[in-house]
């Protein structure tokens, strides 16, 4: 029997008791999507996915080997997916645009 990372996905306490989306959510199913090879619509289900993405790789590489500059490239990196993070929430709950 073949068991999907879709099984295991934790849900949004945030949405279940208030029944409003939070911040992260669709971040594990935009994972598994582009896990699955569907790259548009990971993008779509989480535009921040990429760029989250590559932090995570930028910060690893780090504890590997020391890249340089890489505070400052983690740190522009930080504050590019917060902002991607908020206009793509803020966008989702209708209040811009």
């Amino acid at each position: 029997m073949y068991l999907q990372m879709d099984d295991y996905m934790l849900p949004c306490l945030n949405k279940k008791f208030f029944g409003v989306d939070c911040l992260g959510c669709g971040t594990q199913r935009a994972l598994s999507l582009l896990i699955h090879g569907e790259f548009i619509a990971a993008f779509k289900m989480y535009p921040a996915i990429y760029t989250l993405l590559f932090l995570a790789v930028i910060i690893v590489l780090n504890l590997f080997y020391k890249i340089k500059y890489a505070q400052k490239i983690i740190s522009i990196l930080a504050v590019i997916n917060v902002l991607i993070i908020v206009v793509s929430y803020l966008i989702k709950m209708n209040q811009l645009i």
